[in-house]
């Protein structure tokens, strides 16, 4: 059952102060299904970020329409949670209370809102920090915050942008390893930005290609890997030769 409809999306960005244009997305069509776990991958610039933020509803469409759950996306909802390229954390908040930052919005006891927290904290890893600021956690324990933030508002989908392009490469693997156990476990969608085709192969049930600017769906790719994935095995590596031709500068038609 599909969750999240992108058709015929196109989107330009006017500059009125230099009276200019640029068209990010072009004729975008794009079906995910309950349960994926979609990558979209793409060069730097060719509107990952903006189709996922369209998602979001941090931004609207110029033509075309973005639904999720069967309405069309106008504006953010509790439906869709974020997890950004930074975790954008309440710095004066401990781990606890910046998980359950959407249930103090809400209002309600403080002893429940911590019950309902340490589900959460417990799921991403966390137990033992519920009282640390993240001044006090390392980039990856912060990012583990976020996804935790974002799983505890149990939304029908999660958009992630980038979160672990900051992390060195040791703790990045790891917190792969630990969002695929934490999908795997509730059975949710996720849609991933990311520029990397090892982390697209890495997590993805599916992989859609975007072309350099004004992005377009160049290939939606079904991955079909055993997990936990192998790297280094002969299927991985098809995947990737091909992944690799997809995003390749396509060839500029000849003109007579």
């Amino acid at each position: 059952m599909a969750v999240i409809k992108i058709i015929d999306v196109s989107k330009v960005f006017s500059d009125a102060r230099r009276k200019t244009s640029t068209t990010a997305l072009a004729n975008i069509d794009l079906t995910v299904d309950r349960n994926e776990f979609l990558c979209l991958l793409g060069p730097s610039g060719c509107g990952k970020s903006t189709v996922l933020n369209m998602i979001a509803g941090f931004d609207r469409p110029t033509t075309g329409t973005v639904s999720v759950g069967g309405g069309i996306v106008t504006a953010p909802g509790s439906d869709r949670g974020m997890v950004f390229q930074q975790p954008t954390l309440m710095p004066w908040l401990p781990v606890w209370e910046n998980v359950a930052f959407y249930l103090n919005l809400r209002g309600g006891d403080s002893a429940e809102r911590r019950r309902v927290a340490q589900r959460y904290i417990d799921m991403v890893g966390l137990g033992g920090f519920e009282n640390h600021f993240p001044s006090e956690l390392s980039g990856g324990m912060n990012q583990r915050v976020g996804i935790a933030r974002a799983l505890l508002m149990n939304p029908e989908v999660i958009l992630m942008d980038e979160p672990f392009g900051a992390l060195d490469e040791q703790t990045k693997m790891d917190m792969q390893e630990e969002l695929v156990k934490i999908w795997q476990k509730n059975r949710g969608t996720i849609v991933f930005v990311t520029h990397s085709i090892d982390e697209s192969l890495m997590l993805g049930t599916h992989v859609a290609v975007m072309s350099a600017r004004p992005g377009r769906i160049r290939e939606l790719i079904e991955i079909d890997l055993p997990r936990p994935r192998d790297p280094t095995s002969r299927q991985f590596n098809d995947y990737k030769r091909h992944l690799l031709s997809l995003l390749r500068p396509e060839p500029v038609a000849a003109t007579s």
